[in-house]
């Protein structure tokens, strides 16, 4: 398909809204919502997820990292978390969110596989002694063995992710964990068809694993996915993984969204 083919003119914003699945309530002022099949969630439901004080963190690779300053590695700073997703939520939980004075934290690595999260888990993770953890990961233990960078396979991944997340509730009990989909957009500079097949076991494990643990699943492909009916894969992530400022933006409206 052309990329002329998603002209974007042709779409109102009210019309965008209605093939995301967001209603009135949201084009009159809360956030795009863009992966609601139920009635939309309100700041209530959100502020119930959350306790007074709680510690938040978001981990994962560069899609988290999002060119964070990683010298400077402080909680509710912009600078910390960089331009992504992470930022765009984190902002959005402590402005509507304040009464709970919340503490969160971006600790994704770019490059980082399950288990080069494992490595450092006890300083980006355990030392923090997060209430809720966020993560997101998979794309690279799949696109570097793809290139050859990395030996792993979709049983390393489920095997590292699963230790990782256990390891995690023996050091803290009664942690809340949210599970993202990775996700991939093809036609992209550097994602075509031949991924699909793949990279589906790895988002199947990630599921599996979120069940398991039950954890609260964001569904990012299954966003991205409608997102592409209104514009071309590259208005969401020019390479089909990290995202474009559009892409972020759905990516945190879907975060917040899940929970």
């Amino acid at each position: 398909m052309k990329h002329s083919e998603y002209n974007l003119q042709k779409v109102s914003r009210r019309g965008f809204f209605k093939s995301a699945g967001i209603g009135t309530a949201a084009i009159a002022g809360m956030p795009l919502l863009a992966n609601s099949c139920s009635p939309e969630p309100s700041t209530g439901r959100i502020n119930d997820f959350f306790s007074k004080g709680d510690v938040i963190l978001f981990q994962g690779d560069s899609i988290t990292d999002s060119g964070r300053n990683k010298k400077r590695e402080l909680s509710n700073n912009a600078g910390s978390f960089g331009g992504g997703y992470a930022h765009l939520t984190a902002s959005w939980l402590l402005e509507a969110l304040a009464a709970k004075e919340l503490t969160i934290y971006n600790r994704g690595i770019s490059g980082n596989k399950v288990y080069q999260l494992a490595d450092r888990w006890d300083k980006d993770c355990i030392n923090l002694k997060p209430n809720v953890l966020s993560i997101l990961i998979g794309v690279n233990d799949y696109w570097h063995f793809r290139n050859g960078r990395y030996d792993g396979t979709p049983e390393i991944y489920e095997n590292d992710f699963r230790k990782l997340l256990e390891r995690t509730r023996e050091e803290l009990p009664g942690i809340k964990l949210v599970i993202c989909q990775p996700f991939i957009l093809t036609g992209t500079s550097s994602v075509d068809e031949s991924w699909l097949g793949p990279f589906s076991a790895y988002q199947e494990l990630a599921k599996k694993i979120s069940d398991e643990f039950e954890a609260t699943w964001v569904p990012f492909q299954e966003a991205f996915d409608k997102a592409i009916e209104v514009a071309h894969p590259t208005y969401w992530a020019n390479d089909g993984v990290h995202p474009s400022m559009a892409g972020a933006q759905l990516m945190a409206n879907t975060w917040l969204e899940a929970i």
